[in-house]
């Protein structure tokens, strides 16, 4: 099963930023274990900070991969783009939050992306991610 991971903005810096709220491991040495624990899938990583170049991420994968996992970062609550694309596309995406964004500020109890998604995760840390991939057959 193929299966890609997209985050958006700042998650690039997991690791080192807010470590009470995103914890202190990069994001790359997670992914390097779930790659080693779930080897039946083939698991594809893409970050970056800007919203076109996301949405042209999921354009460019949304036809041909089994899963999507999407933090969209802050662009969850603000990207009326980003949503429309996931709509547009016939990969089921699962939106993914490490922190639990309803325990949050009011502005990020917001999702523009929910109402597309296949399944939305948050609250369990980086394990946000795991408990997606684990839903996969």
């Amino acid at each position: 099963m193929k299966v890609i991971i997209i985050n958006g903005p700042n998650l690039n810096l997991l690791g080192k930023r807010e470590e009470a709220i995103y914890g202190n491991i990069p994001f790359e040495e997670y992914l390097n274990g779930l790659r080693s624990e779930l080897k039946h899938l083939q698991i594809d990583y893409y970050q970056n900070n800007i919203e076109g170049d996301l949405i042209n991420k999921l354009q460019e994968v949304g036809f041909t991969y089994d899963a999507i996992l999407l933090n969209a970062g802050g662009y969850t609550h603000t990207s009326v783009a980003i949503a429309d694309c996931v709509k547009a596309i016939d990969t089921p995406v699962t939106e993914i939050h490490i922190s639990n964004i309803y325990a949050r500020e009011n502005f990020r109890q917001k999702s523009l992306l929910s109402k597309n998604c296949k399944a939305v995760i948050c609250g369990l840390g980086l394990d946000s991610y795991k408990a997606a991939l684990l839903t996969l057959k």
